[in-house]
């Protein structure tokens, strides 16, 4: 018997229903496909640095291309990955944002620097990263600050 001819016979108080089991697959079968595809975006912080508050700090909306320095309170340097070593000298912090800007900008992104100062170290380190990042070509600069209202870091 066809389904029209069914649904002539059907009687009043029978209920057509309809089967929600393919759309909740999809719903799965979606869900899957969009985590797979994201990329989650983690900005590592070395925990021995302290950024200083500002008043005015405020969550920067892009978070693509960011290429993480860490300045601690005794001048030292370091990349994101704090295992990778100290960046010593001026050539070393500027292979690594050189090397970290190809990738972005393989990506499509605009390479930034994200400079997390300690807030009892001396600017003239902060300058040193700054003027390397300048060499290998990057002039975005991000400064890390916490919150003041609520002493969250940016």
């Amino acid at each position: 018997m066809s389904n029209k001819l069914r649904k002539l016979n059907a009687k009043p108080e029978e209920e057509l229903k309809m089967d929600m089991s393919p759309m909740i697959d999809m719903v799965f079968l979606l869900l899957i496909f969009f985590i797979v595809v994201s990329t989650p975006m983690v900005v590592k912080m070395d925990a021995k640095v302290k950024p200083s508050v500002a008043y005015n700090a405020k969550q920067p909306e892009d978070k693509h291309g960011r290429i993480v320095v860490n300045v601690r309170s005794d001048g030292t340097i370091y990349p994101v990955n704090v295992e990778e070593g100290v960046l010593e000298t001026d050539e070393d912090i500027t292979e690594y944002v050189r090397k970290l800007k190809k990738k972005y900008d393989n990506q499509g992104f605009t390479a930034r620097l994200h400079l997390r100062g300690d807030k009892k170290s001396v600017f003239k380190h902060s300058r040193k990263v700054i003027k390397a990042s300048a060499a290998a070509g990057v002039d975005s600069v991000i400064f890390s600050a916490y919150d003041f209202e609520n002493k969250k870091a940016k």
